[in-house]
């Protein structure tokens, strides 16, 4: 990874529909850019209270209120453990809607943060309609911080890499992985993050067999008798071109 040189921290921005999503497909990149010094910030576009849920609506007495407010306990206490920042912007879900307001909100913050990459949903899943929205947002936001002529004096984004992150059912949401991220030596750390989701405890299990298969896949892919020992890894979509001297 290029060291840090320059004065004002180098940052990655993750665009989360929901307020669990970030930790299932990005918790590993989050806490190792965090570690080299990296600003992590993850907007959580709303808390999933309606669709994301289901156990906290199972008990007794549940309101919509007291939902959002334990979701966003837990995904402020992932984010804790990762070393990022959380900002809500509290839009619903199930079904989720972007106002231009919210849209500006976002640039705001691809100005303030001026990520050198962005993490969001895959393009497409015919399963949930607030994840493909939140990635639309995600990137209209980025093309709109990179305007010159939007609130003219402001420093503008430059062209951060876009990455889709892993949805949960790959294949029906035509996402492909053309890039691996080892989070060996932040697993401990994921896998605190995933434990805080105590309302959808049912996929803890199931993003840590997706890391472990995604480890196998990452060692694969440097050659298996490389000495680099890949057990843990996360998939991403790389959505935006490389530009490259060499193809080495």
């Amino acid at each position: 990874m290029t060291p840090i040189t320059s004065e004002k921290r180098p940052a990655g921005l993750v665009v989360s529909a929901h307020s669990a999503d970030f930790v299932w497909r990005a918790a590993g990149a989050i806490a190792l850019h965090a570690q080299r010094g990296y600003r992590m910030k993850v907007v959580c576009l709303s808390f999933g209270e309606r669709g994301e849920s289901a156990k906290l609506w199972r008990k007794p007495g549940m309101t919509l209120d007291a939902v959002k407010a334990a979701r966003r306990e837990e995904a402020q206490a992932a984010a804790n453990i990762l070393g990022a920042e959380i900002e809500f912007f509290d839009l619903g879900d199930y079904p989720m809607r972007v106002s231009d307001e919210a849209l500006m909100r976002l640039v705001d913050v691809y100005r303030d943060l001026l990520p050198s990459f962005v993490l969001s949903h895959s393009v497409k899943d015919p399963y949930n309609f607030d994840h493909p929205l939140a990635m639309h947002v995600a990137q209209e936001a980025r093309v709109i911080a990179q305007a010159e002529g939007h609130n003219p004096g402001q420093p503008i984004v430059g062209a951060p890499p876009v990455y889709a992150f892993e949805p949960h059912q790959t294949e029906q949401c035509e996402w492909v992985p053309n890039t691996f991220l080892d989070i060996t030596e932040v697993w401990d750390l994921k896998r605190r993050a995933i434990e805080t989701m105590a309302g959808q405890e049912h996929l803890w299990e199931y993003y840590t067999r997706v890391a472990l298969q995604r480890g196998v896949q990452a060692k694969r892919n440097i050659g298996i008798t490389a000495a680099r020992d890949i057990r843990h890894a996360e998939g991403f979509m790389r959505l935006t071109p490389v530009v490259t001297g060499d193809l080495a």
